[in-house]
């Protein structure tokens, strides 16, 4: 248990040394007394303070969800609120200074109150609000509070493990997942390209003469008696596209705000992109790549498509694999113990420091308590795969790569979109969304791209919006002292850095698209730019209101 002084004892603390020190240095006994005495109080202070708190916890207090369920499905951008609640067994009530939510990075959360007091063998209901800026299985890993002890002069960080997950999913795929199912619906054709076409169907579309090789079956039998002439029904059939969503998840996408980043808007666009082609009736894949091919869902339709869709948006670009992801094994094992410690029995005490077979076995068992089911993800080693799970399973974020190898990215783009043109059905529509392949890929790209315009599939692009990610506001959130011990959480400061530098980018990013583009309107391709979805649009009216409000108040606009 760790005990930290409150600025009042630390003052007294401090003032009790100088005044020993200023008795010594004069030779009064008296006043190296009266400095002693207050370091003494200092001590007794902390005394009780560690009875009491160890009693508290001895009592039983605890966080307790107010859902039974451990897991909330939800959209990005909206916001949802969480109810729990802290229980005090004691038979003294115990105050709180601080309390904050032990949450993924990729999660806003806000909690109210965020100081009070657990009344004696009483119950606190805390209201916590979490908004969802970005796509993935997120995690709550549970509530800290600060606990103060009877004298009031030391505080005691305590944490609840009671983990939370929050799986957060594209909207446009929500959408159309909450959408009736059956009746005219069921009538869809499977596959083909959008139209009227002469086959075999249920609609009749005309009478017209025999011809040689037209079957027995669809002669028209009454009509022949009454016009005395061989007459055969041609039905026809409703065909459907076949559409192909190619998605880059790069992990240089995921630089930019929360939110804001280029792959938060390609996630929304792809999800779009399947949305409405399966509200047409249309047969939608999905290839997802980075420096490798990560995944290819072969086209088909229906609501079951959909799911497998957005359960692909949802782990395909996460960066828990160990080709992806910024941590080496031993950072792994640091959060799996960080993590595991107050959910094991033991506190991992039997788990000597190093051994990380037997921590992967005791994470592996921990497992059936996580939110979320996940596959094993890509490790170094097997165990290092097996922490690496029992992150992804808690929703525990890991820090994307540093660096990308573009080169392989376009060698990868390259065969995905080669495997699409071999294959079957063919495709009459292929969405890329991803970013322009080096200049040394470009005939390769040319090739297959004229290889898919020779089967008359329509080809476009949507190249990466790097302009959301370099807009106001720059700010860093902060607190200082005097808002902490009035209860603040945040405080924005300005970084004056950051202007110049997005500007610079900004340029930078916008002469190499408009070379891409040349390039891929040369091959024929259609191309565009993700549009910004409504969050962006909105925390761009945000940024504007306040900066607006700053310029009033007299103070630097963020």
């Amino acid at each position: 248990m760790q005990l930290y002084p409150t600025r009042p004892a630390a003052h007294l603390a401090i003032a009790s040394i100088a005044v020993s020190a200023v008795g010594v240095v004069t030779s009064q006994a008296a006043i190296v007394a009266w400095g002693g005495a207050l370091l003494l109080a200092v001590a007794i202070a902390r005394a009780v303070t560690l009875v009491s708190v160890a009693r508290i916890r001895a009592a039983g207090f605890e966080m307790l969800w107010s859902q039974s369920r451990r897991m909330v499905r939800t959209v990005r951008g909206s916001q949802i609120e969480i109810e729990a609640e802290v229980r005090n067994r004691d038979t003294l009530a115990a105050r709180y200074v601080k309390l904050r939510a032990l949450a993924s990075p990729n999660l806003d959360v806000r909690l109210d109150p965020p100081a009070g007091e657990v009344t004696a063998t009483g119950r606190l209901k805390v209201k916590v609000t979490v908004r969802t800026p970005r796509v993935g299985q997120h995690g709550v890993y549970g509530l800290a509070l600060e606990v103060r002890g009877s004298p009031g002069m030391f505080e005691v960080p305590l944490t609840f493990a009671n983990p939370y997950g929050i799986e957060v999913a594209p909207r446009p795929m929500s959408a159309y997942l909450q959408t009736g199912r059956g009746g005219p619906s069921l009538l869809m054709a499977p596959s083909g390209r959008a139209g009227r076409n002469r086959g075999d169907g249920t609609s009749l579309r005309e009478l017209r003469e025999h011809q040689p090789g037209d079957p027995f079956r669809r002669i028209a039998w009454k009509a022949t008696a009454r016009r005395g002439k061989l007459l055969v029904r041609e039905f026809e059939r409703e065909e459907r596209d076949v559409v192909w969503i190619i998605l880059d998840v790069s992990v240089e996408l995921w630089s930019g705000p929360l939110g804001r980043a280029p792959l938060d808007l390609f996630i929304d666009e792809a999800a779009a992109y399947a949305s409405r082609h399966l509200t047409r009736g249309d047969r939608v894949g999905l290839a997802v790549y980075a420096t490798t091919q990560r995944l290819m869902l072969a086209p088909d339709g229906g609501s079951q498509q959909a799911h497998k869709i957005q359960h692909a948006l949802l782990t395909a670009a996460a960066t828990i694999d160990a080709s992806r992801s910024d941590l080496d094994e031993l950072d792994v094992a640091v959060r799996v113990i960080e993590h595991l410690r107050p959910l094991d029995d033991r506190g991992l005490a039997d788990v000597r420091r190093g051994d990380l077979d037997k921590l992967a076995q005791r994470a592996d068992a921990m497992r059936a308590r996580a939110p979320f089911r996940v596959k094993s993800p890509e490790g170094r080693t097997q165990r290092d795969a097996a922490l690496r799970r029992y992150l992804a399973c808690f929703g525990i974020d890991s820090p994307p790569k540093s660096s990308s190898d573009r080169a392989a990215v376009s060698d990868s783009l390259i065969k995905t979109i080669a495997a699409i043109s071999q294959g079957k059905p063919r495709p009459s529509l292929v969405h890329v969304l991803g970013s322009a392949p080096e200049a040394t890929f470009m005939p390769q790209l040319s090739t297959v791209v004229g290889r898919l315009r020779r089967l008359g599939t329509v080809v476009s692009w949507a190249l990466p919006l790097y302009e959301p990610g370099l807009t106001p506001p720059w700010v860093v959130r902060v607190p200082t002292d005097d808002e902490i011990e009035v209860g603040a959480t945040e405080a924005t400061a300005l970084d004056p850095i950051a202007p110049h530098a997005a500007d610079a980018v900004r340029v930078r990013a916008l002469v190499a698209q408009k070379r891409s583009e040349q390039g891929l309107m040369r091959m024929g391709i259609r191309v565009g730019h993700v549009r910004p979805g409504f969050r962006v649009k909105a925390e761009r009216e945000e940024a504007r209101e306040e900066g607006a409000a700053s310029e009033v108040a007299g103070a630097p606009p963020a």
